[in-house]
């Protein structure tokens, strides 16, 4: 089934209560936008098919997509052009997602194929120059340190770093052929700082697009009663939570290291889950998280944080939503966000108790043909 949910839909009665209906829901309706990747100059409106577009915190994701040359503007072949263009989806005229255009196909089919990916792949074909940072902060300096060193013939990214308060030691050397991508991934491998890469107009002329780096120690809004949730009955058509503890998922003793060799390489040192003094059997997990830092304290937040999540293992939440119903993602909730799942008691058999529980949105996809928003969500009922 594609498109809105046909209605009204009965959905089955719960509890002994009416059963819900959903009415008719127009579609999500997509636009597509070519703009000039260094400026961020509208350039033109595409006639691009809408395959799935999706965002994950911190991370460079991919997709392509076919463009109609038969409805495609006279100066399509300027703006497709790899390297120098890029392609923004507004949905209700917000700008939700950019893909910077890094391949074309074209010959005599009556479609151009596009290979985009989200801004942060920019981060990882630019280099970390060198940097000695004592003790300074995660976001307003280091973070915006790092995105700094792609300013010069970059894509015109706009910085959104206040401080954090947390102060970090990091040293980069240009000789180490370090990506902007990896070192910001490292650094937010221990809890310091995270970031995405966020699009939107420029000004109320619309005529441009302005992409900003969004670093802080948390992103998103934190919230014990957040205002988007996703229900079931309701916009949630299907969902799986996946427990883990997996090497990597789980565990309740960890050590973070990094950098030096031997005895002289920086360690957090061993630290332990309360639950081991409950009974738990005690699993390792030793990794190294950030090799451009010596500093103890940082390598020891990121073991405690760790544990933290790891310590019962962790749990994902991907929930399968009629995109026209559900909480409007880059309106109602973005990347961070805690958001509500609320699944009534005796509708799924994997909870039949069901569930009522804060999580955070970590990533989604939208699927415009299938009328499908699919949030990935982290945390525990």
């Amino acid at each position: 089934m594609t498109g809105a949910v046909p209605g009204p839909l009965a959905l089955p009665a719960v509890g002994g209560r009416p059963a819900l209906a959903r009415t008719d829901l127009p579609p999500l309706v997509p636009v597509w936008y070519a703009a000039d990747a260094a400026t961020g100059a509208l350039l033109d409106e595409l006639p691009l098919t809408a395959s799935p577009i999706s965002r994950v915190m911190g991370q460079a994701m991919s997709t392509s997509m076919d463009l109609d040359l038969f409805g495609a503007p006279t100066g399509w072949i300027e703006d497709t052009e790899p390297g120098r263009t890029v392609v923004v989806c507004a949905v209700g005229d917000n700008p939700i997602w950019a893909g910077l255009n890094i391949g074309r196909t074209r010959g005599s089919m009556r479609a151009s194929t596009l290979s985009l990916v989200t801004p942060e792949a920019y981060l990882d074909r630019r280099y970390a120059t060198d940097h000695t940072w004592t003790g300074v902060d995660e976001c307003s300096v280091v973070g915006a340190g790092l995105i700094g060193d792609c300013a010069v013939h970059g894509i015109g990214l706009v910085i959104d770093a206040p401080a954090s308060g947390t102060l970090i030691t990091e040293t980069y050397a240009d000789s180490n052929d370090t990506t902007i991508l990896s070192a910001l991934t490292s650094l937010m491998q221990t809890g310091s700082p995270e970031f995405t890469v966020d699009v939107s107009w420029t000004d109320t002329t619309k005529t441009g697009f302005t992409f900003t780096v969004r670093l802080r120690h948390r992103l998103g809004v934190a919230s014990a009663t957040p205002n988007a949730v996703f229900e079931l009955p309701g916009c949630v058509t299907s969902y799986v939570q996946s427990e883990n503890y997996q090497a990597g998922s789980g565990a309740t003793r960890a050590r973070a290291y990094g950098n030096g060799e031997g005895v002289s390489r920086a360690s957090s040192g061993d630290v332990d889950s309360v639950l081991i003094a409950q009974g738990w059997p005690q699993w390792d997990y030793r990794w190294t998280p950030n090799q451009a830092t010596v500093d103890p304290a940082v390598l020891t937040a990121a073991a405690q944080a760790a544990i933290t999540t790891m310590g019962t293992g962790t749990s994902v939440w991907t929930l399968d939503a009629n995109a026209a119903a559900a909480p409007q993602v880059g309106t109602d909730w973005g990347l961070g966000d805690d958001v509500g799942l609320l699944i009534d008691s005796g509708t799924s058999p994997g909870h039949p108790d069901g569930v009522n529980v804060t999580l955070r949105a970590l990533g989604w996809a939208l699927d415009f043909t299938a009328g499908k928003l699919t949030p990935v969500l982290a945390g525990r009922a």
